[in-house]
């Protein structure tokens, strides 16, 4: 049939879906699985560096194999590929992404008080049908919400994961071009290791260099680098299981780990922790889900990225079980003298795919915590425009690479930075499942039964390599606890102090017929021009303002309080974007605006935010007008269920001074014809007197706000100084007054963030004593 008949038209879209899916998936092998594909280099050299060397069989030889085989299977492809990439939030992946995603669905989170949508629930994250909660679910949800110290406590559980996902962006890339790098000493044994470090900083100073161009242009860069990798060690991993022992591949049975550890004993328990390096990359698959799509990640790592690795690993075994003095450097040792040089040329080229994968992980993370207020204010630059995933940050780029220079310089040594790296990557693991045992119930709806299957057979593995790892503490291990408790002290001293901040503007609102009256009471003068008050409170006057106002009795005649909300969700849509609604009766001029993103969204991307503010606010008065001027009263139309119901919609004949409403023309489409409209009250607002010619009046409204944005634009915003309180404990003093109050004076302005002009700038000093 032709386009008429429909056919041609949904093949092409069938194609292009399955070219973007292709493409991605290629992408993907440049970002997400260099991590997990470069730990051929140095696994066996880790895993044979302790008392296991005393142990050279064929038995722990195929041993370890099997262990590497069996771990490969449960963690990155059962675990990770099957079931954890299906706990996205709306295409998000990573340890807060978990975590967000039950705020949503619960009151289990502290998230809630501080970015709840007072608006109610955004379209595209309300649940289309939602399904009855099982009894189990109800238990668990309850007892987090009776408990506010167990809602802490998961907090803190989930911010200690994130900090251990920010450690590995240190040392995934030390420990990777280190590896590699040391190559060069097997063809040149006299090369001093001084000189393999200075390399390996060139290669890692080059990495971070690349950064600025973003994802899309890197991974597009690195995924042929990868490709070629794997086909190396694949094609390589084959050439020495044929050339060297076939028979390598009973290994695959899971009878060798019982053999293994009946003759190894305590030093087999101990070598695991060089096995865990198999599985390093793994989060990142799950982290970096916001820069590809599900099926893009399950395509590239079932099809190329798990059988080479898996014949690398055999094909390693197989060399070793004929070469067992190999066991220090038994991946160069392995290759083909037709192939060295080329295959070393590679390796190092990976060494740099494998460090971008942690290091997109970190970015992504850091801008989910900032976003939801876990972390100080710092620039993220969206560098694509069709996936907002893809982001760079430079202040934590930078740091990253001055951290991992200092790593290799101090170091120098991969069995130690292999002691760190292991603890940190076996942390985050089994925080995640852990995350997944309450989204299992909690989200999905399912039975502990199946939750605890998952949280037993993954956690068991998880926690017999964590006990490996911490016997290794003294000997490197510290480094990454180290790196997660500072993070852990700069991400919770920021959320309590932002949190507390919050608190207190909702406590010492001023109520508007107080404002009002205060207002007349002082000799107010109104101003030309159009004022924006920032602020994080939804209702009322913010205290900043009204301290501006008793000491300077003067504002614009058209005020637009503007709050800007960062939902638990990744991406709000622009056409609910806006909340739109006014303060007092019509001759005030007061409006309120609520602006809402999601937690993976860029807010500052479109120069015209100011104009786009205005016209909100004079769309929603031509609603009005033409609302009043047909009925007299407001007309409220319900959502349909295209729309999904964003909020609760509701018919009332009340006066419009006090509504608000949504605009569903944002973008200059709407996802429904229907105009929805919903009640916004400030606790105090009083209702006005009614109007004798609404229409007429509200023209005149459209008009004069016209007039008075030509007259000038002015930005309000608080310059605020946070301390505890005198009769604070000192707990409270140390985290408030000194960490807090640190990190707010080396952050970014908020002035800075919003992207406001300095010459029309505003900024009210106030202390707070919390």
């Amino acid at each position: 049939m032709d386009a008429e008949g429909g056919v041609l038209p949904r093949r092409r879209n069938s194609w292009g879906w399955q070219k973007g899916t292709l493409l991605l998936a290629y992408q993907s092998f440049g970002v997400v699985y260099g991590d997990l594909c470069i730990s051929p280099v140095y696994v066996y050299k880790n895993t044979f560096s302790g008392k296991l060397r005393l142990h050279e069989e064929d038995e722990e030889i195929l041993g370890v194999l099997s262990l590497v085989f069996w771990s490969l299977t449960l963690i990155p492809l059962f675990k990770y590929i099957i079931l954890v990439l299906g706990a996205d939030d709306n295409g998000e992946g990573g340890t807060f992404a978990l975590y967000s995603l039950m705020c949503r669905h619960s009151r289990m989170g502290l998230l809630n008080s501080i970015h709840a949508d007072h608006g109610g629930s955004v379209s595209a994250y309300s649940q289309e049908e939602p399904c009855k909660e099982s009894r189990n679910s109800l238990l668990i949800k309850a007892f987090f919400e009776k408990h506010h110290s167990l809602r802490v406590l998961l907090l803190l559980f989930v911010l200690m994961g994130t900090s251990m996902v920010i450690g590995d962006g240190v040392l995934t890339p030390t420990m990777s071009v280190l590896a590699a790098v040391s190559g060069l000493r097997i063809k040149f044994p006299e090369l001093h290791e001084n000189y393999t470090v200075l390399l390996a900083c060139v290669v890692l100073i080059g990495l971070f260099a690349l950064q600025h161009y973003g994802t899309r242009r890197v991974g597009f860069l690195f995924a042929p680098i990868l490709i070629s990798w794997l086909t190396c060690i694949g094609g390589i991993g084959i050439y020495n299981i044929i050339k060297w022992n076939p028979r390598v591949i009973r290994a695959l049975s899971p009878y060798y780990i019982y053999n293994f550890f009946r003759k190894a004993g305590r030093d087999g328990w101990s070598s695991l922790g060089g096995i865990v390096l198999c599985l390093t990359g793994a989060e990142a698959m799950f982290a970096d889900l916001g820069h590809f799509s599900k099926l893009s990640l399950r395509l590239g790592f079932t099809v190329a990225v798990y059988p080479c690795l898996v014949l690398a690993y055999m094909g390693e075994a197989a060399y070793l079980s004929k070469h067992r003095e190999d066991l220090q450097s038994s991946f160069y040792k392995a290759l083909p003298d037709r192939v060295f040089w080329p295959v070393l040329i590679i390796a190092t080229l990976a060494t740099a795919v494998g460090s971008q994968a942690i290091i997109s992980a970190t970015f992504s993370i850091i801008s989910q915590c900032r976003a939801l207020g876990c972390f100080p204010r710092i620039k993220v630059v969206h560098t694509s425009s069709h996936v907002h995933g893809q982001i760079y940050i430079p202040e934590v780029n930078w740091v990253l690479m001055s951290l991992c220079l200092a790593v290799t310089i101090g170091f120098q040594d991969t069995e130690m930075i292999g002691n760190a790296y292991g603890l940190a990557v076996i942390l985050v693991m089994f925080t995640t499942t852990c995350l997944m045992f309450l989204v299992i119930t909690t989200v999905w709806n399912r039975s502990v039964v199946w939750a605890a299957l998952f949280t037993v057979v993954f956690g068991s593995v998880e926690l017999l390599y964590l006990s490996a790892c911490l016997a290794k503490v003294p000997h490197g291990g510290w480094l990454p606890l180290l790196l997660s408790l500072i993070t852990l002290l700069v991400m919770s001293a920021w959320h309590y102090g932002t949190a507390k901040k919050q608190e207190y503007e909702v406590q010492n609102k001023v109520c508007l017929d107080h404002f009002l009256g205060l207002s007349s009471g002082i000799g107010l003068v109104r101003v030309p021009g159009v004022g924006f008050v920032y602020s994080s409170t939804t209702n009322g006057v913010p205290p900043m303002f009204a301290h501006f106002v008793t000491n300077f009795p003067a504002f614009h005649r058209v005020l637009i309080f503007v709050s800007l909300q960062t939902l638990t969700v990744p991406k709000v849509s622009p056409v609910e974007r806006f909340l739109v609604g006014r303060i007092g009766p019509p001759a005030n001029r007061l409006f309120r605006c609520i602006v809402r993103y999601g937690y993976k969204e860029g807010r500052w991307d479109h120069f015209n935010f100011e104009n786009q503010l205005l016209m909100k606010v004079v769309e929603f008065l031509r609603q009005e007008d033409a609302e009043l001027s047909t009925s007299g009263e407001m007309s409220v139309i319900p959502a349909s269920s295209s729309c999904g119901g964003i909020m609760q919609v509701i018919a009332d004949t009340a006066t419009p001074t006090s509504s608000s409403e949504i605009d569903d023309d944002d973008d200059g489409s709407a996802c429904c014809r229907t105009r929805r409209k919903v009640r916004f009250y400030d606790d105090e607002a009083a209702k006005p007197e009614e109007e004798e010619e609404p229409a007429q009046w509200a023209k005149a409204e459209v008009k004069e706000l016209l007039e008075e944005k030509e007259a000038g634009v002015s930005y309000m915003i608080g310059h605020t100084c946070v301390f505890a309180h005198e009769s604070s404990s000192a707990i409270k003093k140390f985290a408030v007054n000194v960490v807090y109050g640190f990190l707010r004076r080396n952050s970014r302005r908020p002035a800075v963030v919003l992207g406001i002009p300095h010459t029309s700038l505003i900024e009210v000093g106030m202390a707070y004593r919390v």
